[in-house]
C-alpha cells in the first residue's frame, strides 16, 4: 500500500478522515465517499480481509444481531448483498424470561416483519465491507500509531509516529469504546464498568430453534441470551458477574456446555460446543455531547450500551446513516466540518441514543437489584407488557429501526 502521507513531508489533505476501521468506520467511509467527499480511513491496526471460513464447522465466536434498519443501510451501500445467505439466520421470534418466571414474547409475524433481526458473523460483515472501501475510492492509510491531534479554524490534523500527518475538514472518531481520538480531543469520558463480562461461544443443539432467540434475566443480575445460527446451532452471550464469568471461561468445553444448557433449562435439548468461549468486559458510556470543533464521534466512541438488547452495533449504523444523510444533503454548505452540519447530526441522534441508553442501562440496573419486592415488580411488568399487544409492538418497532 502506498503512503500518501509520506510524500514530500507535507500533510495529506482530505475532506473527511475516519479514524477507526471497525464495522462502523468501514461502513461510514465508503458511504461518505459516494456523496462526493474525499475520504481517508486509518486505523492503528492493519485492516485486512478476514480469513475465509473453514467449512460448515467453522463459526465466528463474535456475531451481531443486525436490525432491519441496519440491514437497509448495509443493503444501500452494497454490503448486505455480499453476505452468504447460508451464513445468516433470521430471528423470527424472541422469548424473554424474567428471574421470577415471567415471560415476554415477540414475533416478527405479529408486527408484519420478515425478521426481528438477522444474526451475522463479525468476520462476514468485515469481508463484505472492506471491498467497498476500495471500490468507493476511499484513501486507505497504512496502520500506524497515532501520536497527536490538533486543530485550526479550518482543519483537524492527525500526526502519526515518524512525523507523517493527515489534515481533514472533519475528523470522525470511530475507534471504539476507549477512543484515542476522543481522549486526544479532550472529551473526557471514562466507560463505567458493569462488573460483568460477556461470555460468548457457539453450540450445536439437539432440537431446531425455528428462528427463536431466548433471553433469561438471571437471579444473580446477569443476562443469558441464545441467538439462532443457521441450522441447529446457536450463539450465546452470557453477561455474567465477573466472578461467574471467570469461572465459566475456565471450564473445559464439556463442562461449559453443561452449564449453558442447564441455565437455559435445556430449551433446545442437548448442546455440543463448536467454538471456544471468549470474554468481553462490559461497560456503560454516555457522553454529554458527541460533536466538537470539526469532530464527530460515532459508534462505540460515542456511546456504550449493555448488550442485553443487542443494539450496540445498530446504534453505530444509525450514526452512519444520520451523518451520511446530513453531509449528502448539506446544500450550499460546502465544508463538511461546519458547525451547523454537525449540530444537525447531533439533533438526529440524541433521542434514539438516549432512549436506548435508558432501556438497556435501566434494565441492567433493575435486574441487578436483589430486593424481593423489586423482583416481584419487574416480573409483573414483563407479564403486563406481554398481555398488551400495542406496547409490545412499540417496543419491537423501536428496536427494529
Amino acid at each position: 500500500m502506498t503512503d500518501p502521507t509520506a510524500e514530500s513531508g507535507a500533510p495529506f489533505e482530505c475532506d473527511v478522515l475516519v479514524a477507526g476501521a471497525g464495522l462502523v468506520g468501514l461502513a461510514l467511509a465508503p458511504a461518505l465517499a459516494r456523496t462526493g467527499l474525499r475520504v481517508a480511513l486509518v486505523d492503528r491496526m492493519a485492516v485486512d480481509l478476514p480469513a475465509r471460513t473453514n467449512g460448515d464447522a467453522d463459526w465466528d465466536t463474535r456475531v451481531y444481531a443486525i436490525s432491519p434498519g441496519s440491514a437497509t443501510l448495509l443493503r444501500a451501500i452494497g454490503a448486505w448483498q455480499a453476505l452468504a445467505p447460508e451464513r445468516i439466520a433470521p430471528v423470527e421470534a424472541m422469548r424473554v424470561q424474567g428471574d421470577g418466571g415471567a415471560t415476554l414474547d415477540f414475533s416478527a409475524y405479529e408486527i408484519g416483519e420478515r425478521a426481528l433481526a438477522w444474526i451475522v458473523e463479525e468476520r462476514a460483515l468485515r469481508a463484505a465491507l472492506i471491498p467497498l472501501v476500495h471500490a468507493a475510492g476511499v484513501t486507505r492509510l497504512p496502520a500506524r500509531t497515532f501520536e497527536s491531534l490538533s486543530w485550526t479554524s479550518g482543519f483537524g490534523e492527525l500526526r502519526f509516529d515518524g512525523g507523517a500527518k493527515v489534515r481533514a475538514k472533519l475528523v470522525v472518531a470511530a475507534d471504539g469504546l476507549r477512543s484515542w481520538v476522543r481522549d486526544a480531543a479532550a472529551i473526557v469520558a471514562t466507560p463505567e464498568p458493569y462488573g460483568q463480562t460477556a461470555v460468548v461461544a457457539n453450540f450445536s443443539c439437539d432440537r431446531a430453534h425455528h428462528g427463536r432467540a431466548y433471553q433469561w434475566f438471571c437471579t444473580d443480575g446477569g443476562v443469558l441470551a441464545w441467538l439462532p445460527l443457521p441450522g441447529r446451532r446457536i450463539s450465546i452471550v452470557w453477561s455474567a458477574p465477573e466472578t461467574l464469568a471467570s469461572e465459566l471461561l475456565a471450564l473445559d468445553p464439556a463442562a461449559l456446555t453443561a452449564r449453558v444448557a442447564a441455565a437455559g433449562a435445556d430449551a433446545l435439548g442437548a448442546l455440543a460446543s463448536i467454538s471456544p468461549a471468549v470474554g468481553f468486559p462490559l461497560a456503560h458510556l454516555r457522553l454529554p455531547a458527541t460533536i466538537a470543533h470539526r469532530l464527530v464521534l460515532v459508534g462505540d466512541a460515542a456511546h456504550g450500551v449493555h448488550p442485553l438488547a443487542g443494539q450496540g452495533v445498530n446504534l453505530g449504523f444509525g450514526d452512519v446513516e444520520a451523518l451520511v444523510t446530513v453531509l449528502r444533503d448539506r446544500g450550499p454548505v460546502s465544508d463538511p466540518g461546519e458547525r451547523i452540519l454537525l449540530e444537525r447530526y447531533a439533533r438526529r441522534r440524541v433521542e434514539p441514543v438516549r432512549a436506548m441508553h435508558a432501556v438497556t442501562h435501566g434494565l441492567a440496573q433493575l435486574f441487578g437489584v436483589a430486593v424481593p419486592w423489586v423482583r416481584q415488580a419487574r416480573n409483573l411488568g414483563l407479564t403486563v407488557v406481554n398481555r398488551l399487544p400495542i406496547a409490545k409492538r412499540l417496543l419491537a418497532q423501536s428496536a427494529l429501526r
